[in-house]
């Protein structure tokens, strides 16, 4: 009986593209096919025989990844709350397990009734990583944060050298100081939005995942969007954080052609929650 009601409640929808997910069946973890039922389409309410057969309601529960411009995340979150503008850079840190943790959160509360819920499956987390020769103390604190982050094997830490910009004497050689080091006149984070674009076209492509949040706020990564959802495989959200007396401080990442896509706004709370306290 239980297996013609499940044969019953297959559908091909384009959402998914006929992948399998988990059934819901309380203890079954088993990638078995009579234990698995094509999901419904994500804003389609379940039917009413469905609560009957499965306790809970909730059948499918979309596989999530993060892909994280750490940057962005920070300083666009400093910036605009009140909470941390005027504190050091340092003390607003943003761990990303809690940063992640927050947005799941949110963003399950948030969907209406018969919507699948997302389960937080990994963390990308991409960022700059300044030079051992020229910032040897930020380098460090930056290898102790990516192995603090990577407690938890779901989150991943990719770090992308700076690029330094150094000065020059008049007949176009380094200038140097006086200990022979090279002076620097600036740096900046260089590939990190290619690192998030690519890893956002090839988490959308991935088999074993069923959702792919990008969190960033860089227009700069619109045609990576485009191209992920264009896979029509995962599904393809957002995140930023928001201030209602601030609406139009950071401004949500939108496809092309007007195409519109589910975000989630985060508030100073989630950012205060999100932050990582530890004195490294």
């Amino acid at each position: 009986m239980v297996a013609l009601l499940v044969a019953a409640g297959r559908q091909r929808l384009p959402a998914h593209r006929g992948r399998w997910l988990p059934c819901g069946l309380r203890h079954c973890f088993r990638w078995h096919r009579t234990c698995y039922v094509e999901c419904l389409a994500p804003h389609r309410p379940l039917p009413d025989w469905w609560g009957f057969l499965f306790k809970g309601g909730i059948v499918a529960e979309l596989r999530a990844v993060v892909v994280m411009d750490y940057q962005n995340v920070h300083l666009t979150g400093r910036g605009l709350f009140f909470i941390s503008r005027h504190r050091p850079v340092h003390e607003s840190l943003v761990d990303p397990l809690y940063f992640a943790n927050q947005l799941i959160t949110i963003r399950n509360s948030r969907q209406r009734e018969g919507m699948d819920h997302a389960v937080l499956a990994q963390v990308l987390v991409y960022r700059g990583d300044p030079s051992v020769e020229h910032d040897p103390k930020p380098y460090a604190r930056n290898q102790a944060q990516k192995a603090h982050w990577q407690r938890d094997p779901r989150v991943i830490v990719t770090l992308r050298p700076l690029k330094y910009r150094y000065e020059y004497t008049e007949d176009g050689r380094c200038a140097t100081d006086s200990t022979g080091r090279r002076i620097v006149k600036g740096k900046d984070e260089k590939g990190v939005d290619v690192l998030c674009a690519l890893a956002l076209v090839r988490e959308a492509r991935n088999p074993n995942i069923d959702l792919v949040i990008l969190a960033s706020s860089d227009s700069d990564l619109v045609p990576a969007l485009d191209e992920a959802l264009a896979q029509g495989t995962a599904k393809v959200e957002t995140v930023s954080w928001y201030d209602k007396a601030q609406p139009g401080r950071i401004s949500q990442l939108r496809p092309s052609a007007g195409r519109r896509i589910w975000h989630t706004q985060l508030g100073e709370t989630e950012f205060s929650n999100s932050w990582d306290r530890t004195q490294y």
